[in-house]
């Protein structure tokens, strides 16, 4: 292991991703999420990814309990937590800067 430990050292993955000085992991995949989100969204409007967007799954009868997390809702959440609107999408190199996370900090 890069840390030298083992799971019998019983350190929390915190502690060692602090240790190494890498990204937190939550941080990481919200990257990947949103640099999916703007890949899909810059493709034109006939594709079949796109035309997903339009889709209305409200037929079904909701069951009990929350409501099911939508990928929609999911990435508004991102996008107010790092203050950026969808219209940044169409600014390829400004879109990357602004959800990047460096893997070292």
């Amino acid at each position: 292991m890069v840390s030298g430990l083992t799971l019998k050292d019983k350190v929390r993955n915190e502690t060692i991703r602090s240790n190494l000085k890498v990204a937190p992991i939550d941080e990481k995949i919200r990257e990947g999420r949103l640099r999916w989100f703007g890949h899909v969204r810059r493709r034109p409007i006939d594709i079949p990814v796109r035309k997903c967007e339009d889709i209305d799954i409200r037929t079904k009868r909701r069951g009990r309990g929350r409501p099911r997390l939508t990928w929609e809702r999911v990435i508004r959440k991102d996008l107010e937590l790092l203050d950026i609107s969808k219209d940044l999408v169409e600014e390829r190199g400004e879109w990357r800067r602004s959800i990047h996370v460096a893997d070292v900090l």
